[in-house]
């Protein structure tokens, strides 16, 4: 999925010749540093910092990125061991950044309300909140908890909770209800599902019965 990514973040800011031309990333829940190291090799990134709460995975994504020597440029890629409530707020737009990411976080957070308000002060003015995510419909219960569990086995048992799906006209309402996002089509979809054998492909309209991209830009 990770190319669909970028493809994505790239869709949002095309549409805006504001656009920064260095861009500064934070990505949330980064896991073993998949987006956090391709986002770093790209030419127009000054910085990104990745978090996580898991120190087994923070150490995972810090080794593999030693074997690039791109990656030890001081500041380029900074790994840290906390959660987003750890973070300082920022206190100017110095200190805020242009893609705050959340691939494949929001599905498995307890309080999602109180984890996206949280998230909401690190994205600069004309910046963009993304996130991956999974609708909760009969189809997304089907494929991630029966298929994907109980019979190809991709993932351990457990790892989804279909109850803490959230769908994208939920997101969308939430947002709707909050001053200074999405103004003047800031608003992105993209819909997408995973072809064996293929990959990751994009779907129109597949936020309504699967996974989705879902970005918003912060007003200026």
């Amino acid at each position: 999925m990770n190319p669909l990514r970028h493809d994505f973040i790239n869709s949002c800011f095309a549409s805006y010749p504001s656009a920064p031309h260095q861009k500064r990333y934070l990505d949330i829940g980064c896991g073993g540093g998949i987006f956090a190291e391709s986002a770093a090799r790209l030419p127009r990134t000054a910085r990104v910092l990745a978090i996580d709460p898991s120190t087994e995975v923070i150490d995972v994504a810090k080794q593999h990125a030693r074997s690039d020597p791109h990656l030890m440029d001081p500041g380029r890629l900074v790994y840290e061991n906390k959660s987003i409530e750890d973070l300082a707020a920022p206190s100017s737009a110095d200190e805020q950044f242009d893609v705050v990411s959340l691939f494949e976080v929001i599905e498995h957070i307890d309080r999602p309300s109180a984890f996206l308000e949280n998230c909401l002060p690190f994205v600069r003015p004309g910046g963009w909140l993304v996130l991956s995510t999974i609708a909760r419909t009969w189809t997304s219960w089907l494929t991630t908890k029966v298929v994907a569990e109980e019979v190809v086995r991709m993932v351990p048992r457990g790892t989804h909770q279909w109850e803490k799906y959230i769908n994208a006209d939920e997101l969308q309402g939430w947002f709707a209800k909050r001053e200074g996002w999405g103004a003047g089509g800031g608003v992105r979809l993209m819909g997408v599902v995973y072809v064996p054998g293929l990959g990751w492909r994009v779907v129109p309209t597949g936020e309504r019965w699967g996974n989705y991209f879902f970005g918003i830009r912060k007003d200026v």
